[in-house]
Order: C-alpha cells, then sequence, then structure tokens
C-alpha cells in the first residue's frame, strides 16, 4: 500500500502581489513535494512597493476554514504566518486546541518588506501568550525577536539572551534570522538556531539585492514541509536555509520594488 501523500497547513494572509504570504507558502511546498492546505486570515492589496489595503477575514470563516481542513486531512505539519489582530490570535489558538495538525511552526509576522504593520501592537501579547507555548518552532528575523523578547539586540550574545527569553515563553526551539544584520562590511547572512539539545549558526553569502519579498515566509514554509515529510527539526531548518539562499540568490526580477524570491531556484526536495 502507497505510504499517504506529506500534507501540511498554512494559517496566513494572501499577498496580491503572489510573493509572500498564503501564495508563498504554496509555491513553496508544492516545490518540496508537499500538499499544501491553507487558511486565509487576511486579504492583503499589494505589490512589490507595498501594502494598500487590508482586510481581516470574520473569525467565523476562520473557525469554519479550520474545521474543514480538520474534518478532512491528515496534517503532518502546519504553520502560522501573518494573524493581524488580537481577536484572530484568540480564535486561531483556541481552534487549535482540538485540531491534530503535527509540528507547529509559527513565524511571527509583524511587518511587511515595505514597512506596513501586519500585527496591531496590541497583539504581540496574545502571541506571546496563546501561540509561542504551542510553538515547535519560532522565526523570527530580528527586529521581531527584539519585539517579542524586550530586549534590544546588538551583538550575538544578544541574539542567545533573546532566543532565551523565547523558549522560556515555552517555544520548544527558536530560528532568529540574520538577514536585518547590519554589521560593516559583512558579505555572510547568519542564523542562530536554538534547539532542546543542539545550538548553532547558519551562514551564507550576502546577496545585494532589493528582491527579498516573501523570505520569511518562504523559509517557515520549506521547515513545515521538511517536518511534514518526517525530517528532524535540524535537518529541516538546514534544508531550508538552502533553499531560501537559493531562491534569494537567483531573483525573478518581478516588480519594481522589493521583488519576490524565486521559489524554483535549486529544485525540490533534493535541496
Amino acid at each position: 500500500m502507497a505510504m499517504p501523500f506529506p500534507q501540511a497547513l498554512t494559517i496566513a494572509g494572501s499577498d496580491s502581489g503572489g510573493g509572500a504570504g498564503i501564495q508563498a507558502d504554496i509555491k513553496t511546498m508544492q516545490m518540496r513535494g508537499v500538499f499544501a492546505t491553507s487558511v486565509l486570515t487576511a486579504i492583503t492589496a499589494q505589490n512589490t512597493r507595498g501594502v494598500a489595503h487590508i482586510e481581516m477575514a470574520s473569525v467565523a470563516s476562520v473557525r469554519a476554514q479550520l474545521a474543514a481542513i480538520a474534518a478532512d486531512f491528515d496534517i503532518a505539519a502546519h504553520k502560522i504566518g501573518m494573524l493581524g489582530t488580537t481577536e484572530m490570535i484568540a480564535c486561531v489558538a483556541d481552534c487549535l486546541r482540538t485540531c491534530r495538525f503535527g509540528a507547529l511552526v509559527l513565524d511571527p509576522v509583524m511587518v511587511a518588506k515595505g514597512g506596513a504593520p501586519l500585527l496591531q501592537n496590541d497583539a504581540i501579547a496574545a502571541l506571546k501568550t496563546h501561540l509561542l507555548p504551542r510553538a515547535d518552532l519560532v522565526t523570527p528575523n530580528l527586529p521581531e525577536a527584539e519585539l517579542l523578547s524586550g530586549q534590544a539586540i546588538r551583538s550575538e550574545a544578544d541574539v542567545a539572551r533573546a532566543a532565551a527569553s523565547l523558549l522560556a515563553l515555552g517555544a520548544k526551539g527558536v530560528v532568529i534570522k540574520g538577514g536585518h544584520w547590519q554589521e560593516s562590511g559583512s558579505a555572510i547572512c547568519r542564523d542562530w538556531v536554538f534547539l532542546a539539545d543542539e545550538t548553532f549558526t547558519l551562514d551564507s553569502p550576502r546577496c545585494a539585492t532589493p528582491h527579498t519579498h516573501g523570505t520569511g515566509c518562504t523559509f517557515s514554509a520549506c521547515i513545515t514541509a521538511e517536518l511534514a515529510k518526517g525530517a528532524a527539526m535540524a535537518d529541516a531548518i538546514r534544508s531550508s536555509k538552502a533553499y531560501i539562499s537559493a531562491a534569494i540568490a537567483s531573483p525573478l526580477n518581478i516588480g519594481h520594488g522589493h521583488g519576490p524570491v524565486n521559489h524554483w531556484a535549486g529544485g525540490g526536495d533534493d535541496v
């Protein structure tokens, strides 16, 4: 008998420009050989130049979407991206208590690439209370790690302290992404990984390109896909670092602003 095809879920907002959010997650999971299901939390009108409009989905709609997925699919891993409001965070957290969705990757989406806020300020506490304790992995960039931990990050020692704060809140693992690191003359983009049984860093060449829209979504979606296929957490993170590095290094040159990463780059699940 054939093994069930791996299935994953993304809970996130829609990006009309196709480079981030639900669209990036589905593209990534497809490239990694995983069937993607989705729950839409918001509709954004955006392109590579910025976000023009955000409309949140209703709580009733999100509850119905999650119930429909739970009733029919074997979700081996799931990720959460844009939630936007305290009400949406509470809704998703409540629904997940009765869903068997496998490992959870939490990408704490707070600000769009162009600077538009995607999470209300009063929702940060709700994210820390309701979802961080459920997360098998949380994947903040440096500004998000500062907001979640409540401390400035200016050194690698600060990175470790911020990660310790997130682990103390209940997350089982943390990746702090270093794309925003502004070391003078640095040619390396470093991510810091803190798991229950090991700590390590992942380096890649820093690419001089504005086409980095969707990097966080793509990275976390790739980890989710690898976990759905049964990979160990550390291996899933390493594979995803290789995938997103290739996606950034081979830009599509689409749009006139922060263009999308290349989800075709690096091939599929052999990366």
